[in-house]
């Protein structure tokens, strides 16, 4: 009896400490993508959507912690910068009127970024072709969600698309290829461990 008490007792702990690891690693990504989010250059007057390192974290954290974390890491982001927390690119108003604002459509799906990324990541040999697909389809989400937000702010397609693709694409690009890189590199050196 006294076996199976101290057996219950340790399979209780080990949950409690792997229920705090994932709750670690969710703020852990959401701190981090805020800490990116602070690092930008400011596009104006050509645009109000600053270039930031914000979406490369978000690619990161979908294909780092995969689907469900990374989705919950990006809702707990949103949570924060909601409740006027500083994690949100600091050239716009923070809080409600940032998700209001010409960034919220992007800022909006980043959980579904994140969601999408490590959605297709897991599925599959974890190379640097799969992170780049998963990230450039999830990059694709992101645009279209910023984007459409932008054209409800604007009611133009062509106002838009200049305000929120055009000076981007070769940074996003790098982003995706850079989170790739980082993803498959992260993924084979855990497998090696093993």
């Amino acid at each position: 009896m006294a076996n199976s008490v101290t057996h219950t007792l340790s399979t209780g702990q080990e949950r409690a400490l792997e229920a705090a690891r994932q709750v670690a690693l969710v703020v852990g990504a959401s701190l981090f993508v805020a800490l990116c989010a602070h690092v930008t250059i400011p596009l104006m007057p050509l645009t109000p959507v600053p270039l930031t390192v914000q979406n490369l974290a978000v690619l990161l954290v979908g294909l780092l912690l995969g689907s469900r974390r990374g989705f919950a890491a990006m809702a707990l982001y949103l949570i924060e910068g909601a409740s006027g927390l500083p994690v949100f690119n600091p050239t716009g108003p923070g809080g409600i009127a940032q998700l209001l604002g010409p960034t919220g459509g992007f800022l909006m799906v980043y959980p579904l970024v994140a969601f999408v990324a490590g959605f297709l990541f897991e599925r599959g040999a974890k190379t640097f072709l799969r992170a780049a697909i998963s990230g450039l389809v999830a990059e694709i989400l992101l645009f279209a969600g910023g984007l459409t937000w932008l054209y409800v702010l604007t009611h133009s397609l062509a106002k838009a698309a200049y305000l929120g693709l055009y000076f981007f694409i070769a940074a996003e690009i790098m982003k995706v290829m850079f989170a790739a890189a980082i993803a498959a590199r992260w993924r084979f050196g855990s497998a090696k461990q093993r």
